[in-house]
């Protein structure tokens, strides 16, 4: 019969014990990493990406010479004069004759000065056309002393506060340019959309 061999040595004295190898425990990351990439993916379909931060800035055709004049209420005109050192002047109605309590005066940027203005001027139009349809009207007359910085302020102060009409006007008056400080760009067509001037008055 076959006989067969445990290995033991029979048990006779100087025989070698035969020990097992250690294995290394092992852990198989196949799983892991297919969640990784899962998560990765999850994340990816569903974070909104930045957008930029913008303004829509509508602007005339090059090639548009027409020139009419449309009257409007002197009431509901604001202009705003931008100098240098971050001057800030704004008055309402025509500069010869401004309307009650809108004669010329210096404000500063932000919620305090030129906002605070705005609001309370918004306010008076709504009472004073009784509709909606008939709000405030914004020229904004950058000079050639002011900074960047100044008009994208004031164009902001135009989205938080919800002036309806406004414009970026490069014309200036002998007055005007004298109550800026003088540096006020030569005449020429108005920058952006045919908006009604309070000059035209």
């Amino acid at each position: 019969m076959a006989e067969l061999n445990t290995g033991d040595g029979g048990g006779k004295k100087g025989s070698k014990k035969v020990r097992s190898k250690k294995q290394n425990s092992k852990v198989d990351l196949t799983a892991m990493v297919d969640l990784a990439f899962l998560l990765i993916t999850f994340f990816m379909l569903t974070t909104t990406l930045s957008k930029p931060q913008s303004m829509n800035l509508g602007l005339p055709d090059k090639d548009d010479e027409t020139d009419t004049k449309v009257k409007v209420d002197e009431n509901r005109t604001m202009t705003i004069l931008l100098g240098d050192n971050n001057k800030l002047v704004r008055f309402v109605g025509l500069l010869a004759t401004p309307v009650s309590g809108g004669a010329p005066k210096d404000f500063e940027y932000g919620k305090d000065g030129i906002r605070k203005e705005l609001l309370s001027r918004k306010e008076a139009v709504l009472q004073y056309t009784g509709t909606k349809d008939k709000g405030m009207i914004v020229i904004i007359k950058p000079s050639k002393k002011s900074n960047y910085r100044n008009l994208v302020d004031i164009l902001d102060e135009m989205a938080i506060v919800g002036v309806p009409t406004y414009a970026i006007v490069n014309e200036f008056t002998p007055e005007e340019s004298k109550l800026i400080g003088g540096g006020a760009p030569d005449t020429a067509t108005p920058t952006t959309e045919k908006t009604p001037n309070p000059q035209s008055n």
